[in-house]
């Protein structure tokens, strides 16, 4: 995959559905990439995943999940079910992240979270995704496109369970956001020695 490919915020879409679906896809293809990685290979795969997940849920609880309260019939409840399933996801990823691909129960504990994250996008696009199309203009949509690149370009890179909403996100990303970018940095400078 090119940078362009996996780096969201890099990303061409300009429809914010369009552009959810999109990752959605990359996602699942960044879950074959860890599966089937040699054990040399499985960190840098699995670190790929990992920062796309973050970036991409706090990216949609910044700009998503608020439009969709505001403009979805049912719309509290449709997101409030998301959240409960990207807190669940970001726990076990957490985890996951901070034992390493090299623990035992890793390839089980991956099979338990891509389960789960599939399980999420699909209702995503099922009953939130589908209404915002419904709902907006394409003028909307481009915007809320903009937002998210925006938001995913200044989101933490791992995961932090607790932190599921926009208000949250906006007051505790961009410090965790630095942590994060700055732990990478270092991570890999240490991989060249």
């Amino acid at each position: 995959m090119t940078e362009r490919q996996t780096v969201p915020e890099l990303m061409e879409e300009n429809d914010v559905v369009d552009l959810l679906i999109r990752q959605h896809s990359m996602i699942r293809d960044l879950f074959d990439e860890v599966e089937k990685a040699s054990a040399s290979e499985r960190e840098e795969a699995f670190q790929r995943l990992v920062r796309m997940l973050a970036v991409h849920e706090t990216a949609e609880e910044e700009i998503v999940h608020p439009y969709a309260r505001r403009k979805l019939e049912g719309g509290d409840a449709v997101v409030d079910d998301r959240l409960a399933e990207e807190h669940e996801a970001k726990k076990l990823l957490m985890a996951m992240d901070k034992a390493g691909v090299e623990d035992s129960r890793f390839m089980t504990n991956l099979a338990v979270l891509r389960a789960s994250v599939m399980a999420h996008a699909r209702s995503e696009e099922r009953y939130e995704f589908m209404q915002l199309r419904a709902r907006t203009s394409p003028t909307e949509r481009r915007a809320m496109a903009a937002g998210l690149k925006a938001a995913e370009a200044m989101a933490p890179t791992h995961p932090h369970p607790g932190v599921e909403s926009a208000t949250k996100n906006i007051l505790v990303g961009t410090p965790v956001a630095m942590m994060d970018r700055i732990r990478d940095v270092i991570r890999n400078a240490m991989k060249a020695d």
